[in-house]
């Protein structure tokens, strides 16, 4: 039954594995033409935008080894599993993305107004052939990701930290084309540089901005985050359902994996059960938990007898035990 749970895992693993590897391609390609057209030009925006593409790259290695580390089976270490690698390896691609690309889109812009910028015609036809290629390279890319989290339940939905991240990186770098052709086109009609330098300092940041919201969405996971509302209201719908439980005190619940979390429920028993029929419930509730939520990986119960401990705290038995 485990096992069967994890192939719609490993199916959708196997089909970001794929747009991954269709993001690095592109940006690999990309990376070296945007660097020698921005050589050629004397171009900073596109100098901008080259790192940028080396830095999605190099994001883009992260996530392939969060892929693959994110499945490994749990063991004596790792009792809960690797899942969280996929975290982890995404908050790197988050640091990348702010160090690579943004601060060296920042210094860009101001090595273009501090020193200025003499760009030829040729240079200019040069760089904006480079960024339109580049912007359909990248636009290919985004609509394959956006294809594959539309199967998935949709952008605003995805729980997919490589998927987002890959989605986060190509529509970023749509935009940044876009800026940094706006800012070539004006220079070249104005003569002023300060056009490619503003549209470094855009894009620089516009990469912050992605690189801070995708780094604290990693924080969150790798702190501990909670499986989710809906998670949540299924879980407790299990536990109403069971005639044997009076109450649920506390749930708990932390997202280990993708797919996968860590439930710990308190719960009342109704009272008169002897032992060994609370030991049969926990195992039932357990299974029930299990087959109905699939996340819920690891399920541990607290089970008391509010009847019994209510009498236990009682005056009564409080004296009877002192005068003992």
């Amino acid at each position: 039954m485990a096992e069967a749970r994890q192939d719609p895992g490993k199916q959708q693993d196997r089909g970001t594995r794929v747009t991954v590897l269709v993001a690095l391609a592109a940006n690999l390609v990309i990376a070296v033409a945007k660097a020698v057209g921005g050589l050629i030009a004397g171009s900073p925006a596109l100098m901008s935008e080259a790192a940028h593409s080396v830095a999605d790259s190099l994001n883009e290695v992260f996530l392939l080894a969060a892929l693959r580390r994110s499945r490994r089976p749990a063991d004596d270490r790792h009792p809960f599993g690797y899942g969280k690698e996929r975290f982890f390896w995404s908050l790197l691609a988050a640091v990348g993305i702010f160090v690579m690309g943004g601060c060296f889109s920042f210094f860009q812009g101001y090595e273009a107004l501090r020193d200025g910028a003499e760009e030829t015609s040729g240079g200019y036809v040069v760089g904006l052939v480079v960024l339109g290629v580049a912007l359909l390279t990248e636009g290919v890319s985004l609509l394959r990701a956006l294809h594959q989290a539309r199967g998935q339940g949709g952008v605003s939905g995805l729980r997919d930290p490589a998927l987002r991240t890959v989605i986060a990186e190509d529509g970023t770098a749509v935009l940044g084309v876009t800026l940094a052709a706006v800012g070539m086109a004006l220079h070249m009609v104005t003569g002023n540089v300060v056009w490619e330098a503003s549209a470094s300092f855009a894009i620089g940041a516009l990469l912050v901005f992605v690189a801070y919201h995708l780094g604290s969405q990693a924080r969150d996971q790798l702190i501990g985050e909670a499986a989710g509302p809906e998670t949540d209201r299924r879980i407790r719908a299990v536990l109403a359902a069971q005639p044997e439980i009076d109450s649920v005190e506390a749930l708990f619940t932390m997202r280990t994996g993708l797919d996968t979390a860590l439930v710990a429920a308190r719960v009342d028993l109704v009272p008169g059960m002897d032992s060994e029929r609370v030991e049969e419930v926990a195992v039932r509730i357990k299974r029930s938990l299990v087959n109905t939520v699939p996340e819920a990986d690891q399920v541990f119960l607290d089970i008391t007898d509010r009847a019994a401990a209510e009498a236990a705290q009682s005056p009564a038995a409080t004296g009877e035990r002192g005068g003992a």
